[in-house]
């Protein structure tokens, strides 16, 4: 029994993926990615650090300072009601990245589980829930957002789970996807010779085979996330003022776009570095994490 348990051990550990250090020589190559990651750190940071690093509170309003200038006491300006444009953009972008973050967590949960349901029993199970999910991916989902939270009310929760629920069918197709390629081989073989349960299979000895896929479509989806976030807070469906996102700073920028187009450009820039960065860490991940994608070992 013993040198069964072994056999499955040492079958499971020579298909797992590489350790850190060979994941991290390989994505180290990719300059691009190096770049997109100090971006994020960086960002990230300064979300975190947000009280510290604001010069004053996001919401302070100062109506004699309406449209101020860039200058020592506020480095990027005010807008329309004074408020101090750096602060908001900083809290904002906590906002942003919390949202992103939230719901794609929401959506690698579902996805994860209904993957890998479908996955490992296969069958009408499996049938059914990828016709879910190429159901579900016949309607883009920002529209599919925006009908539900139309129907239920904006907030910051509801944007949250409307994202997650809408974007849960790209996981789950890689996650079946990984599950699939997995139980052929020997040591789920052996561990079903052994009498382990289902359950015990796919958590011990599937799925941990398909961790670095679910990264990578992770990684990516928060780039996803966070520009759906910022469309929705856009057309006023999502995180309400006064708490500020990107989106909704650059909705409300666009009625003084032409006398202070700098309050529409910082917050779109940021959107868009910020969504660009998390694609360009995404790709290099999954280069690293899997050599298929290049050739090289």
């Amino acid at each position: 029994m013993h040198s069964q348990h072994s056999f499955v051990a040492h079958a499971e550990t020579a298909a797992a993926p590489r350790g850190f250090g060979h994941v991290w020589r390989r994505f180290s190559r990719n300059r691009l990615a190096l770049v997109a990651l100090a971006f994020l750190v960086v960002v990230h940071a300064a979300a975190i650090l947000a009280h510290a690093l604001a010069p004053y509170p996001p919401d302070a309003v100062d109506l004699l300072q309406r449209f101020a200038a860039r200058s020592r006491e506020h480095p990027l300006g005010t807008d329309e009601t004074g408020r101090d444009v750096l602060s908001r953009l900083i809290f904002g972008g906590r906002i942003s990245l919390s949202v992103g973050f939230a719901a794609m967590a929401v959506a690698v949960t579902v996805g994860v589980a209904m993957g890998a349901l479908g996955g490992y029993h296969g069958g009408l199970v499996d049938a059914v829930v990828m016709r879910m999910a190429d159901g579900m991916l016949t309607v883009p989902t920002f529209f599919l957002a925006l009908l539900v939270l139309a129907l239920f009310g904006s907030g910051t929760l509801n944007v949250i789970l409307v994202i997650g629920l809408t974007g849960w069918m790209v996981v789950a197709r890689v996650v079946r996807a990984e599950v699939l390629r997995v139980l052929p081989q020997e040591f789920v073989a052996a561990a079903r010779a052994l009498g382990c349960r289902d359950g015990h299979i796919l958590l011990r000895h599937v799925m941990p085979q398909a961790v670095p896929s679910v990264i990578v479509a992770a990684t990516l989806g928060v780039a996803y996330a966070i520009l759906v976030e910022s469309g929705l807070s856009y057309l006023g469906l999502g995180v309400q003022p006064p708490t500020p996102t990107w989106g909704n700073m650059l909705s409300g920028a666009q009625y003084y776009v032409w006398n202070r187009p700098d309050l529409a450009i910082y917050p779109g820039v940021m959107i868009m570095l910020s969504v660009l960065s998390y694609n360009a860490l995404g790709d290099a991940l999954r280069d690293a994490l899997d050599p298929r994608f290049t050739g090289v070992s």
